[in-house]
């Protein structure tokens, strides 16, 4: 990981080429292209799911009043479409057992 605690994209494309033994450009072009068909399934409504590692999941929630907690005054919140990410039990089970 380059930074603490963040693993970034050019560390899946160098892990992609030391690993797999794809040039540092293909590598790249890879990870991009992975992440590109996942933002765009996203964007086009669709759920995503990875097989031993989780699913993106959007939902969208509704309207409602919100408080300002500094002034105690209720304002609406718009509806809006959010997105989460459920681990998979597999990950789950892996992160518990690294901890």
């Amino acid at each position: 990981m380059s930074e603490a605690g963040t693993l970034t994209r050019a560390d899946l494309s160098e892990a992609l080429h030391r690993q797999v033994g794809l040039s540092r450009a293909d590598s790249a072009r890879l990870v991009e292209q992975v992440l590109d068909m996942l933002g765009d399934a996203l964007a086009n409504g669709e759920n995503v799911k990875i097989s031993g590692f989780g699913t993106f999941v959007l939902r969208d929630k509704g309207e409602r009043i919100g408080r300002n907690p500094k002034t105690g005054v209720e304002v609406p919140i718009a509806p809006r479409r959010v997105l989460t990410f459920r681990a998979s039990q597999m990950m789950r089970d892996r992160i518990v057992a690294a901890g």
